[in-house]
């Protein structure tokens, strides 16, 4: 070792076992957030499909539900997007 090489400091590599727990933080955090919504969800879906189709002729396509669950303000948030057909 040189010198000039002793007072010049490196990056650290990463190697394979850091980066695959990194991978594997990131899947396990992508699988916690989907586990987080309700086993209800699409069931609550189709329901509301069925009463908005007693009125007018929408596809499942048409409506979206989404749950939000906010740890630090605990509060959970269900959202329901429905596009409606324009008037002919």
């Amino acid at each position: 070792m040189g010198l000039l090489q002793y007072f010049r400091k490196e990056k650290p590599k990463k190697g394979s076992a850091k980066l695959a727990k990194d991978r594997l933080q990131i899947i396990v955090a992508h699988e916690h957030s989907n586990a987080a919504s309700p086993a209800y969800l699409p069931e609550l879906q189709r329901e509301i499909v069925a009463v908005i189709r007693k009125y007018m002729d929408i596809s499942t396509q048409d409506v979206t539900c989404e749950f939000t669950d906010k740890a630090e303000d605990d509060i959970s948030v269900l959202e329901v997007n429905v596009a409606l057909p324009k008037n002919k």
